[in-house]
């Protein structure tokens, strides 16, 4: 198959990327660059040694993006296009239901239009909000607590309402846990702008010396040390979870949820501790404040994807780690960290 990526150069998107090539697919990717780098292309092209075509492109031309659609004979779509930071959410509400929800809005126009009816579509475990229980199961109610959330939320309503309205529509609905990890090469990894928003990264920034301690938010929670406990996921199996869902969605149509997370859950200390194994480093932190709207326990009921999908999280916390900390140590900057001249990437147009 032709698989059109959007937001396919970013961390989630690129390591599907190589699972889509490794699995025999073509692909071609549109991305703004708006949170991500070509150079990530780049490398997809080097670790799985195929080129693709992609496209310098935000969804919201939509001129740009029916020219693609013209030029490729696309036969589903991975949409990971989007913002994505909570708390950026927050303070920029506007800003993330505008470009969230008609960004998706156009795409699904897009594909309409050149008759592209299978969708993977990335959602998030936000949308559970504040469950009262664990496992956290897909028939769970969704009350997310923040504007990213609730444009995840949003959209997942609307693509539902859009395969009931057609029947010639076929989407899966990835709600993900904690993606942490990287591709075993090294060669693309998580690549935060700034000060990184999510545990692992801050812990690797703090190991390789660029961060002086990590924050632990709350030590008082019910739990076994009293860190709040997470359920996180290696990239890979996540991408492999696309994978799955993809070749799903050509058995029938309509919309499905699934949950991709390992069905377990570690805590924040247990983090630290594994990370300091694989980088084989102390790591410094401190405990402050909780957070307001954590919660003490989050981890995910994963059967649905386990028997529907025929996928299942394989990776343990020690790759996690271990293949994180190879990413940092061989990319101590990131992508930014990059002579001039060595992010060029001539864009197929």
């Amino acid at each position: 198959m032709v698989i059109l990526v959007t937001g396919g150069a970013g961390y989630i998107g690129s390591h599907t990327c190589t699972q889509l090539l490794e699995a025999g697919h073509d692909i071609v990717v549109v991305d703004n660059y708006a949170n991500s780098s070509p150079e990530a292309l780049k490398r997809v092209m080097e670790i799985t040694n195929r080129k693709f075509p992609h496209y310098e492109l935000d969804l919201t031309d939509r001129a740009g993006l029916e020219s693609v659609f013209a030029m490729h004979r696309i036969d589903a779509v991975v949409h990971f296009a989007g913002l994505k930071a909570v708390g950026e959410s927050v303070r920029m509400p506007l800003t993330y239901y505008n470009t969230n929800i008609m960004i998706t809005l156009a795409l699904c126009e897009a594909m309409a239009k050149f008759g592209v009816f299978r969708l993977v579509f990335s959602s998030s475990a936000t949308v559970y909000g504040l469950p009262r229980e664990v496992p956290i199961a897909e028939h769970f109610p969704v009350q997310a607590t923040n504007p990213y959330g609730q444009t995840k939320q949003m959209l997942e309503r609307m693509l539902s309402d859009l395969c009931a309205s057609d029947s010639r529509w076929s989407v899966a609905l990835l709600r993900y846990f904690n993606p942490i990890g990287a591709h075993p090469s090294g060669k693309i990894g998580e690549n935060p702008n700034g000060i990184p928003n999510n545990l692992m990264p801050y812990i690797a920034q703090v190991a390789i010396g660029r961060l002086n301690e990590v924050s632990v938010f709350g030590g008082d929670y019910e739990t076994n040390d009293g860190t709040g406990v997470r359920d996180y996921i290696h990239v890979m199996d996540l991408a492999e979870g696309h994978l799955r869902a993809l070749e799903k969605l050509g058995e029938g149509t309509g919309a499905a949820v699934y949950n991709l997370g390992t069905g377990r859950g570690y805590s924040v200390l247990e983090m630290i501790a594994a990370f300091e194994k694989a980088c084989g480093r102390k790591i410094p932190y401190r405990i402050v404040d909780r957070r307001p709207g954590d919660i003490a326990v989050c981890y995910a009921d994963t059967s649905k994807a386990n028997n529907e999908l025929g996928w299942e999280a394989a990776r343990g916390i020690e790759e996690m780690c271990s293949d994180a900390w190879r990413w940092q140590i061989h990319n101590p900057d990131g992508y930014i960290g990059l002579k001039a001249g060595e992010q060029e990437l001539n864009l197929t147009k």
